[in-house]
């Protein structure tokens, strides 16, 4: 599936992308990743990509002509929809996540600022998403979130089949979450590990596991 990010701040993907499951991905082609800088794409004196509102107000906004020019580079490497990370998106879920890890790519737009010219949402953006009720500095961490959640359901990202299917928030949950998790040893600080699970009795621990569901 392929990633393509667009932001004023390419640097702050670099180290994420390049640990992890993200990296091992991306060296077995099961992710292709791309960062763009949308400053290289200005026409204004030293890249610039902001201007004070219309309507006066505090803060900058993003110009349209930088942002427009990059998302349509992207639109030819990318055949999936423009995402714009924005408070004012409908919010991420397991289901939307899923969802989306069955387009062909996204490509997702990172904000700055009091945010970026209504214009190129009209002209280019095809959703609005958020990834809770809050207001963050801009669209990064919003944009690392969505490709972390995505990426967890495409085909061979994660090894077991099983560790998206049984997880919070899952239909085989009933969209509640999971269930407390133990491993060795079997007593820490005086805590021990609930006798079911060391049974080796299915039955039981399924059952056990089930009651845990909150």
């Amino acid at each position: 599936m392929r990633f393509d990010i667009l932001t004023i701040f390419p640097g702050m993907f670099s180290s994420y992308c390049d640990e992890s499951m993200v990296k091992r991905a991306k060296a077995k082609n099961i992710l292709d990743i791309e960062i763009h800088d949308i400053r290289k794409f200005s026409t204004e004196r030293h890249g610039k990509v902001d201007a004070i509102p219309y309507g006066g107000g505090p803060g900058m906004v993003m110009t349209p002509q930088p942002l427009y020019d990059a998302i349509m580079h992207a639109k030819k490497l990318n055949k999936g929809p423009v995402i714009y990370l924005s408070p004012r998106g409908k919010l991420l879920t397991h289901k939307k996540a899923q969802k989306l890890a069955k387009k062909p790519g996204l490509i997702l737009v990172c904000g700055r600022y009091e945010g970026i010219d209504q214009r190129v949402i009209d002209l280019c953006v095809d959703e609005e998403l958020s990834i809770g009720k809050y207001v963050l500095t801009g669209g990064e961490l919003p944009a690392l979130v969505v490709l972390d959640a995505v990426s967890r359901f495409v085909p061979e990202f994660i090894g077991k089949h099983e560790s998206t299917v049984e997880e919070s928030y899952s239909e085989a949950l009933d969209g509640k979450k999971e269930y407390p998790h133990y491993t060795r040893p079997p007593v820490f600080m005086d805590l021990e590990v609930p006798e079911v699970l060391q049974s080796g009795h299915h039955a039981k621990i399924k059952e056990w596991r089930k009651d845990k569901l909150t």
